[in-house]
């Protein structure tokens, strides 16, 4: 329903720079540093799902080694949130590429998310103070 498309071949990078700004800390210098690393390095994915002619979504992922993925950047813009379109997007992923795991790290308030989606989750402790950080691992069938 909302087909993944190579974002590093968008021409106009400002909503991809507005969605990855709602999965990250509100910081310009940050953000286009972000951006640029997706863009530059090949070890990196950028995909993104339309609605309407309407970028609503990406991920962003960083791949690793034994067919293993790290998914670095989730986000939907507000209005499309709670409809499926994250999972939808992470399960296409999954049917498209050749992979054996993906993994995430997340805070308290996406781990249901993941849990929701199949995810194994286990925390990882309060990671930096005042902040409980989350591992969530979905390993993938080869079928």
């Amino acid at each position: 329903m909302f087909p993944l498309i190579n974002l590093k071949d968008n021409k106009d990078l400002g909503e991809v720079k507005h969605l990855l700004a709602e999965c990250m800390w509100p910081d310009e210098e940050k953000i286009s540093n972000e951006l640029n690393k997706y863009l530059k390095d090949n070890s990196r994915e950028l995909l993104g799902s339309i609605f309407n002619e309407e970028q609503v979504g990406l991920i962003g992922i960083v791949y690793e080694l034994n067919d293993e993925v790290e998914l670095k950047h989730i986000a939907i813009k507000p209005d499309y949130r709670g409809k499926g379109i994250g999972s939808e997007m992470i399960h296409e992923f999954i049917k498209t590429k050749k992979i054996s795991r993906i993994r995430a790290e997340t805070d308290r308030d996406a781990v249901g998310f993941y849990k929701k989606i199949g995810f194994t989750i286990t925390s990882l402790g309060e990671k930096y103070p005042g902040v409980e950080r989350f591992e969530c691992i979905i390993s993938v069938s080869s079928d």
